[in-house]
């Protein structure tokens, strides 16, 4: 098993891309604590992943909050004693035309897209470099945070940011033997894209920009999270990886 022996935080892990990363990792020998804002989902998740009889906790927090995510650090610990891998999962996206986004609006995309990253990484690592944890941090970005998207200049935004944080983690925690990257995933099934997915005139001019021609799945970024959470990435940090069935490179 890959992460036999690891503890995992993975945020906005009740559902989508957050909820197959949290079954991925599970079941290649990982504890999972698993902290979101929906206490329902989050708690059916968890059920889940503890059927099988892998081990899973969860933790009710809100990521825009430091007391919250503060919470989330010190119960995993006690719990598990240590943190190797975090997956900064949890993010919002709710388009809008750069015209028309409200001021209330924007904040909300940096509050929980970029803040939460923030505090997150920021306050987990602090635990890393205490107990000399040679962790690995993924921060979970997005094509929008490498090329611009018509109505989402506060989504583009939060998501650029985060690649940039993510590099200057990496800088400034690779003396510790932390990695910090992001992943870019592109136009992937979930909650926030099944309403276009099913309506074949919404989804067509977003197949038009993916050269596989097809959308992608949570769990095929979850066996990218896997990757950059394992050893196999072990010489890598500060990298954006870009899964998208090709769409960056038509976008460009």
């Amino acid at each position: 098993m890959r992460l036999h022996g690891k503890t995992a935080v993975i945020t906005g892990g009740s559902m989508g891309i957050g909820f197959a990363t949290a079954q991925r990792f599970a079941a290649e020998g990982a504890r999972v604590a698993i902290m979101d804002w929906n206490r329902q989902a989050l708690d059916e998740a968890v059920s889940v992943i503890t059927a099988k009889g892998q081990e899973a906790i969860a933790i009710s927090g809100d990521i825009q909050l430091r007391e919250d995510v503060q919470h989330m650090v010190d119960s995993v610990l006690q719990q598990w004693g240590s943190i190797d891998i975090v997956v900064n999962n949890a993010g919002i996206c709710e388009p809008a035309s750069f015209l028309d986004i409200e001021e209330a609006d924007w904040d909300r995309h940096m509050a929980i897209n970029l803040k939460g990253t923030f505090l997150v990484g920021q306050l987990v690592a602090r635990e890393m470099v205490k107990q000399g944890t040679r962790g690995s941090i993924i921060n979970m970005s997005s094509v929008n945070g490498l090329a611009a998207e018509a109505d989402q200049a506060h989504y583009n935004a939060s998501k650029g940011g985060i690649n940039l944080l993510t590099m200057s983690m990496a800088l400034e925690l690779a003396p510790y033997g932390i990695r910090v990257n992001s992943l870019c995933p592109g136009y992937i099934e979930t909650r926030l894209t099944r309403a276009q997915i099913v309506n074949p005139e919404a989804l067509a001019p977003y197949l038009r920009t993916i050269p596989l021609g097809r959308v992608g799945q949570p769990e095929e970024i979850a066996d990218t999270a896997l990757f950059m959470a394992s050893d196999e990435s072990r010489y890598m940090t500060g990298h954006c990886l870009v899964v998208d069935g090709g769409q960056l490179i038509k976008l460009s």
